[in-house]
């Protein structure tokens, strides 16, 4: 049961734009981060499969710690819980100035990205009704990616010429840091987490209390599982997780794909490939922004052919050679993915929150999306490792997203007689 204090229209307004505030510094910061992780690896001279480690690093703790950061979210106000998660993200970067592994390094942001997400998703859904959250969906998912070109872009940066020629400040020499060129860049990304750790001190208590239980871990990894099983029985909550988990799997096997392909076909450098990057992020803020407009969450359903139209576009990356198409591919793409997946993760949250509870339904949410990340990562981390060819992914990813999403209209049609009321 929730129970919640009174808190002003003005006070939720100002604690959305400050959460808004936050989410997009530490997502920048956090794009740029693996950015320059992925060049700390090469700077090492590792073998190729450790930069799809990489990623790997940073969602596993998204599953690993799914049944207990719900928990946690709930107990705590959300502000001081993405205070805790940013201080983590802080001790990451200052672990590679002091020349930590970078795959331990990203281990140690994922930990603080699974805390963060239920406090950030939940907070919002506590503090705003069901019929404005497709729009503040909308609106967040547009801001958060719009760090994401930023932060993409900015990676790009950090690892370019102008700052690894940059000499190490005398007031830093005393300080046992790493032997590496990305000192700056790494230092400019410590500067943006502190920032956006500063800035959590002022976001406002939504007021929402939920009742307490045992914080037995095998009591809390049962119920989560029992949790899992009402958000997957539940016949729009299964169908919009079944659809988010997708595709948030397919996208970041895929962001690490542009980036091979973009080198490879392309001859683009990995700073210049990351701006490339930043081109699908931007097509994902116009769908954003489109959808929150457009979209309203009773007829979110209606939206699932647009996921095999995303399926049979990705494999014309193969048929492309200039970078001008590559963007308008890009952008396209990016567009139709999150003109389809806002609308899809906002049911999912209300779902979520009506049968759980706002930071513990972000849980369940986060566990099957980046488990949906992991198994993707770990094929394409296998299949890097086995030297598969890059064509050969391109059109295996392209036809696994359109064969899952005929399947998933197939279900739906033949469910379509039941009406299920939001």
């Amino acid at each position: 049961m929730t129970h919640s204090m009174t808190i002003s229209t003005k006070a939720q307004s100002r604690t959305f734009f400050l959460v808004i505030a936050v989410q997009f510094i530490s997502t920048a910061a956090d794009n740029a981060l693996l950015i320059v992780a992925i060049a700390r690896v090469i700077e090492l001279h590792e073998q190729a499969w450790i930069i799809p480690a990489l990623k790997l690093s940073l969602t596993f703790c998204y599953v690993l710690l799914a049944p207990f950061v719900g928990p946690f979210a709930d107990y705590l106000p959300k502000g001081r819980v993405m205070l805790i998660a940013n201080l983590l993200k802080t001790a990451a970067v200052c672990g590679l100035l002091l020349g930590t592994d970078p795959t331990l390094a990203l281990a140690l942001a994922g930990l603080a990205a699974a805390i963060y997400a239920p406090a950030k998703y939940g907070l919002i859904t506590e503090l705003l009704p069901a019929s404005q959250l497709v729009r503040a969906n909308g609106f967040f998912e547009g801001v958060t990616v719009s760090a994401v070109v930023l932060g993409t872009a900015l990676g790009g940066f950090l690892i370019s010429p102008l700052l690894i020629a940059r000499v190490m400040p005398e007031w830093l020499l005393p300080l046992p840091l790493a032997s590496t060129g990305l000192l700056a860049g790494m230092l400019t990304l410590l500067a943006l987490y502190l920032v956006a750790t500063m800035l959590n001190f002022w976001v406002a208590d939504s007021g929402a209390r939920y009742a307490s239980h045992s914080i037995h871990p095998i009591w809390m990894i049962r119920r989560f599982f029992q949790e899992n099983r009402i958000l997957w029985t539940d016949r729009l909550g299964g169908l919009s997780m079944a659809i988010t988990t997708l595709l948030w799997g397919v996208g970041a096997t895929l962001q690490l794909i542009v980036l091979r392909w973009a080198n490879e076909t392309l001859g683009l450098p990995l700073a210049q490939a990351a701006y490339l990057q930043g081109v699908t992020a931007l097509g994902v803020v116009c769908g954003a922004v489109l959808a929150s407009r457009y979209v309203k969450l009773a007829d979110a359903i209606k939206l699932l052919p647009m996921g095999v139209l995303i399926g049979l576009l990705v494999p014309l990356m193969l048929a492309i050679g200039s970078v001008i198409w590559a963007s308008i591919l890009l952008l396209l793409v990016g567009a139709l993915a999150s003109y389809f997946v806002v609308p899809m993760n906002a049911l999912l949250q209300h779902r979520g929150h009506n049968l759980l509870t706002a930071g513990r339904s972000i849980a369940v949410q986060g566990f099957n999306e980046n488990g949906g990340i992991l198994l993707m990562l770990a094929i394409y981390a296998a299949a890097t490792a086995h030297q598969v060819s890059l064509q050969a992914l391109i059109i295996c990813f392209g036809l696994l997203i359109t064969s899952i999403m005929l399947l998933v209209c197939f279900v739906q049609r033949r469910l379509s007689e039941a009406k299920v009321a939001l």
